[in-house]
């Protein structure tokens, strides 16, 4: 791929400039893959009237120049990608055109300069329109007095406002203004930083601070307390009069299509800030990687900033992402060379939720309801939890954003219950009307059904509708009565200041204390009327509501007290993974210990080997662990092991370093947890694994993190590890359910299984697993209870057909007695319930053997299953 060429357009006329960026978009839009000269010459006939008048009295008509040129571009190669880079042909052109300029000793280059070196184009696709048309080296320069006699109308490209003071006044904002008019919250918690952006910008050299840290941590908050210390004087003598210049970047970047474009409007902003008082302004970029592009090669950003950084003419502040300071390294290493970086971490649960307090006020004035310190608290703990493609604080402030505009929706509008019922009846009322010319009985069963809904819904919704009007009538008079309280307060100190002493007296002793009677009153009446909505405040309810909108994880879930929730663990996960007591009880104890926080708190919550037979329950219980834990199944990252046997897919693990093939796509184990951070990781088999992927285990198993490929760190410090592993499965099979029953029997299993471990695994690898968990192999009794589990599930996917089963305790043991091989576990039982029971019921089905409302009856006559209805 060509490299990315900066042009230097100050050289340019403007009207040149023009018909050089009218190529570069012309071959944008097309998705060409270089800037060839036949786009110069398309957009110049086509754009300039001055151009093709020049054409057309050199003999060559301009439509048919038209015509030409389409039909070239048409046969161009095209990239797909929507950007194009210049050629080495369109680079001679415009070397050619300069060289005419020079040659005329003019200071900038003109169209005339650009047409001359277009007609000495001899090669490629404008060379052979420009033969077809008899037009030759020289052929143009008697006509090119054309432009200056024709009308035209090509639009100036890149011009500077002439006044630096407009230009800056159009392209920045003044967030030091900003804040002297209270336009920023309080920010809470980041003294350290503000100190230390303080710091670099009083020193000498290198004064230009480079906040970098994830998005939502509060690097462009930090920039904001640090204009609102610049607005009170709480800085040295050398920032008082200081300005923070926030620069527009989407004006400056947007249109650009020409290479070098965006370097040309950002050198005239730099320029204004020389003038004037502008002089000791502090230029603020958010998101200096936005200024770099995506493209390969070098950047002309980094030539322009890097002398103004370096001589001290400007000094700049700027934010970036972590990813974005990487895209900046790979552009242009010399201007992070000019910068000092301060790196910005996202605050833990702590620091956070005293920055949530502190800005709380202000939504409690924008929502007029008060936030409770319950709402506070969860704000943050939900939003570290559940909400993981931001950082704190800006998460939990989303949330407590939305919990407060969600109370007063419900205050003022409709609450959420009544919406649903009144939105629920439009539906069925819609329903029933596409149904009422329907006769066939499917039709009718449902219309009749969905008619009784109506008829049950209907009284409901008109007491709701009723209540709506009469609260909204109320909120309504309470609002007047608040406005005219607040009014008559106003003339009360009016007429204290002007000493109308009768005014004084009416208002004081009759009628402000008339309007607050009557205020109070109607406040009370109005809170009879909601109920328990009538209260304003915003408590951890509402905010894990949000929550649930927003990930669909249960509310109740996310509010279970830890303790009770940790308690009552044993018996959740027996519920779900049968006959596995001993390994439930085990996992139980480790995660109770990490829990209460008698673990190390870099390292996992828990990391267990799950040691035993196939189909046993290992994965069953990693899953039923993470819906306990994360209360959401799907909060577990399966890896096979057998997928990463070779030295070079161990490599996925973290992803490929910055350079090499899917370096962008970042490590599968990285960025899973950094997608979840809270969740389980199950490694699947993991003996099969490649030596190098022990060697990722290791670490994440004693520090609790990971660098990915791309140098960017990934916590584990909040998941649970699980290993699963078929090693000593056949003693497992071989011994005695009775030595599972006694601690003393468990502990001789795990020192005999150790032994096989040992000759897999290096000893530094299982001296870091925190229990090795012994699954037993499974009995009969214990595929009783797995089959209810199995059969529970049948029956939900049977009711969307309004049909039961139900098995007589003959078929439940054929059942069992089918699926029994220890070996292999509870899977031979799923497969015996597939064949015994669902492929025939699935064959009765489709021969329509049971109507809607069946209970379907299995029983056994002899050896074989029989169905009846019951």
């Amino acid at each position: 791929m060509a490299a990315t060429q900066t042009i230097h357009l100050d050289r340019y006329a403007a009207d040149a400039r023009a018909i050089v960026a009218g190529a570069q978009q012309l071959a944008d839009e097309r998705q060409h893959v270089e800037v060839e000269p036949i786009h110069l010459l398309q957009r110049a006939i086509d754009r300039d009237r001055g151009v093709a008048e020049v054409f057309k009295r050199a003999g060559a008509d301009p439509a048919d120049l038209l015509a030409e040129a389409e039909s070239a571009l048409r046969r161009m190669t095209r990239s797909g990608k929507g950007e194009a880079y210049l050629s080495p042909a369109f680079i001679d052109l415009l070397a050619r055109a300069e060289r005419e300029a020079e040659r005329d000793k003019k200071s900038e280059v003109t169209v005339e300069h650009l047409l001359n070196a277009l007609s000495q184009e001899i090669r490629g696709a404008a060379g052979a329109v420009l033969q077809a048309m008899q037009i030759g080296p020289g052929s143009l320069r008697p006509h090119l007095p054309a432009l200056r006699t024709v009308p035209r109308d090509v639009p100036p490209v890149g011009n500077a406002p002439p006044n630096a003071s407009e230009l800056l006044q159009r392209s920045t904002t003044d967030l030091v203004e900003a804040a002297r008019r209270g336009e920023f919250d309080p920010v809470i918690g980041r003294d350290v930083e503000v100190r230390r952006v303080l710091q670099i910008l009083e020193r000498r050299s290198k004064n230009h601070p480079l906040l970098v840290g994830e998005a939502g941590v509060g690097k462009t908050a930090i920039v904001r307390a640090l204009a609102q210390r610049i607005a009170n004087g709480d800085v040295p003598r050398h920032l008082v009069h200081a300005k923070i210049l926030q620069l527009d970047l989407g004006g400056v970047i947007a249109g650009a299509k020409l290479r070098g474009e965006i370097e040309e409007r950002l050198r005239a902003v730099l320029l204004a800030l020389k003038v004037g008082d502008a002089a000791e302004s502090i230029l603020f970029i958010e998101d200096l990687a936005a200024l770099f592009g995506g493209g390969p090669g070098p950047g002309g950003v980094g030539e322009l900033l890097k002398p103004q950084l370096m001589k001290g003419d400007v000094r700049m502040l700027a934010t970036v992402s972590t990813e974005g300071l990487r895209r900046v390294q790979e552009k242009d290493a010399g201007v992070l060379r000019r910068l000092t970086i301060v790196e910005i971490d996202a605050p833990d649960v702590e620091r956070a939720q005293a920055i949530v307090r502190g800005v709380a006020v202000r939504y409690e004035k924008h929502h007029d309801v008060q936030i409770g310190e319950g709402a506070i608290r969860a704000s943050v703990v939900l939003a570290k939890r559940y909400v993981q493609d931001r950082a704190l604080p800006d998460s939990a402030l989303d949330l407590l954003d939305e919990a407060a505009a969600r109370k007063r929706v419900e205050l003022e509008g409709l609450p959420a219950d009544v919406d649903a019922r009144l939105r629920r009846l439009d539906a069925l009322r819609a329903q029933m009307a596409a149904l009422v010319n329907d006769d066939d009985k499917l039709s009718r069963a449902t219309f009749a059904k969905l008619e009784s809904e109506v008829k049950a819904l209907e009284p409901e919704v008109v007491v709701a509708r009723e209540r709506m009007t009469s609260r909204r009538g109320a909120l309504a008079a309470t609002e007047s009565l608040r406005s005219e309280l607040k009014q008559r307060e106003k003339e009360f100190e009016e007429a204290k200041k002007t000493s109308q002493y009768a005014k004084l007296g009416e208002l004081e002793h009759v009628v402000i204390p008339d309007l607050r009677r009557r205020l109070a009153a109607a406040e009370e009446a109005l809170g009879k009327d909601a109920g328990p909505m009538a209260t304003n405040a915003v408590d951890e309810n509402d905010v894990a509501k949000i929550v649930e909108d927003w990930t669909g994880v249960p509310a109740a879930k996310m509010l279970e007290g830890d303790a009770d929730k940790l308690l009552r663990m044993e018996e959740r996960l027996g519920n779900r993974v049968i006959g596995q007591s001993e390994a439930v009880r085990a996992v139980t104890k480790a995660v109770r210990r990490g829990r209460v926080g008698l673990r190390d708190a870099g390292k996992p919550i828990g990391s267990f080997l799950f040691l035993g037979p196939s189909g046993v329950g290992k994965t069953e219980l990693a899953k039923a662990l993470a819906e306990f834990l994360f209360d959401d199944e799907l909060a577990m990252t399966r890896l096979d092991m057998s997928e990463f046997m070779e030295k070079h897919m161990a490599q996925r693990l973290v992803g490929a370093p910055p350079g090499y093939v899917d370096s962008e796509q970042g490590g599968f184990l990285t960025e899973a947890v950094r997608r979840r951070p809270y969740s389980v990781l199950l490694f699947d088999e993991v003996e099969k694994a490649h030596a190098d992927v022990f060697n990722l285990l290791l670490q994440v198993l004693d520090d609790g993190r990971l660098t990915d490929g791309r140098g960017r760190l990934a916590d584990f410090s909040n998941t649970v590890v699980i290993m699963t592993s078929n090693i000593g499965s056949q003693k497992i099979l071989d011994t005695d359910h009775k030595i599972f029953e006694s601690e003393e029997g468990r502990e001789a299993l795990k020192d005999v299984l150790r032994d096989e471990l040992r000759n897999f695994f290096r000893p530094e690898f299982l001296n870091r697993i925190d229990d090795v968990v012994v699954f037993r192999a499974l009995s009969k009794d214990d595929l009783k209870g797995i089959a209810s589990i199995q059969l529970r599930k049948l029956e939900k996917l049977l009711a969307d057909k309004e049909l039961k089963i139900a098995l007589t305790d003959a078929a439940r043991d054929r059942l069992v007695d089918l699926g029994y091989e220890p070996g292999f576990g509870a899977r031979p039982l799923r497969r015996a319930i597939v064949r015994e029971i669902q492929d025939p019921l699935a064959e009765e089905i489709l021969k329509g053997g049971y109507a809607p409302g069946t209970t379907i009856k299995v029983d056994m006559s002899g050896e074989d299953f029989v169905f009846s209805k019951a």
